[in-house]
C-alpha cells in the first residue's frame, strides 16, 4: 500500500492567498503524519497477522521444531545385528505387552506407530489387536529391518503393517493419523530425540498417547536415564500422564506414558 498521495490522481490546489498556503502547509501535515501512523500500526501488526494466516493455511499443526532443540548428549549406535535377539518366546510375558497395548488403549480399529520396529515383533502383535480396520506404522531407519518387517506382515497376512523408512529427526508419518505410539527399547538409540517426538507430535491426534519404554543407562550403553526422556520429551511437547516398571522382567527399568496437552499426573 503506498502513502504517496494525498490527494486524487490529477487534482491540483493551488493557494491563492498566505492564509491558504498555512492551511495547505498544516493539511499537508497532517496527512502525512496521519499516514506514517497508520503504516507505524500496519507494520506491528504484521508478525501477527502473518502467524494467524499461517495457522489458518496450516490446519491446526505445530511450528517446525527450531534448531535449538538438537541434543549433544551421548546416544547409542544404533542396533544392526541378527534380529532374532528381539524374538524371546518369554518375551511377550516378561513386558506384558497386552497390559503395554491396554495402557496405550490400542484397541481394534485404532492407527498405531512402532518407532524403531527392529524385528517387527510389536508390530505384528499390534496389527493383530487392531485388525483390519486399523493401521500399524513400522518406522526405521534400516531399510533391511523394513524389508524384513515386510517379509514378516506377508507371510502372516498382516494387510494392515505399513513400513515406513523414517530419519533420525523425523519418523516421516501422516499428520493427525495416530492414536498411540510406542518406542520400544528404541529412545537411548535415536540420535536426534526431541526433534523426532515433536515431529511425532504433529501426528498424534487430540487424545493419542505415547509409550516409551527402555532401561536406565548414561545414552552410550544402551540405555538413558528415566528423568532425561521426561525432560526431553517436556521440550517437544509431552506431559507424563503415567509411570510403570512391570517392564523389568524384560530387562527394562521403566514404561512411561505421555499424552499432550494435558497436566502432569500428581504422585
Amino acid at each position: 500500500m503506498c502513502y504517496r498521495h494525498a490527494f486524487p490522481p490529477g487534482f491540483a490546489f493551488v493557494p491563492s492567498t498566505a492564509q491558504d498556503v498555512r492551511g495547505y502547509k498544516i493539511v499537508r501535515y497532517t496527512v502525512r503524519l496521519l499516514a506514517s501512523s497508520i503504516l507505524a500500526v500496519l507494520l506491528a501488526l504484521a508478525p501477527a497477522v502473518g502467524a494467524e494466516l499461517c495457522g489458518v493455511a496450516g490446519g491446526i499443526q505445530s511450528q517446525a521444531p527450531a534448531r535449538d532443540q538438537r541434543i549433544k548428549r551421548p546416544t547409542s549406535v544404533p542396533y544392526t545385528g541378527d534380529l532374532s535377539i528381539f524374538e524371546d518366546p518369554k518375551r511377550d510375558e516378561n513386558l506384558q505387552i497386552n497390559r503395554v497395548m491396554d495402557l496405550l488403549k490400542i484397541k481394534e480399529g485404532s492407527s498405531v506407530a512402532d518407532i524403531g520396529a527392529g524385528s517387527g515383533w510389536f508390530t505384528v502383535r499390534a496389527a493383530r489387536r487392531v485388525g483390519g480396520k486399523g493401521n500399524v506404522y513400522a518406522v526405521e531407519i534400516n531399510e533391511e529391518f523394513l524389508d524384513h518387517i515386510q517379509q514378516r506382515a506377508d507371510d502372516e497376512k498382516l494387510a494392515n503393517i505399513h513400513t515406513v523408512l523414517g530419519k533420525e529427526d523425523d519418523p516421516l508419518l501422516p499428520a493427525e493419523s495416530l492414536d498411540a505410539a510406542l518406542l520400544l527399547k528404541t529412545y537411548h538409540e535415536i540420535a536426534q530425540p526431541i526433534l523426532l517426538l515433536a515431529r511425532l507430535r504433529q501426528s498424534l491426534r487430540p487424545e493419542a498417547l505415547l509409550g516409551i519404554i527402555d532401561r536406565n543407562g548414561n545414552g552410550r550403553d544402551h540405555g538413558i536415564s528415566k528423568r532425561t526422556v521426561i525432560n526431553e520429551a517436556k521440550d517437544a511437547g509431552f506431559k507424563l500422564v503415567d509411570e510403570y516398571d512391570f517392564v523389568k522382567p524384560d530387562g527394562m527399568d521403566y514404561f512411561l506414558v505421555f499424552r499432550v496437552g494435558v497436566a502432569t499426573q500428581e504422585r
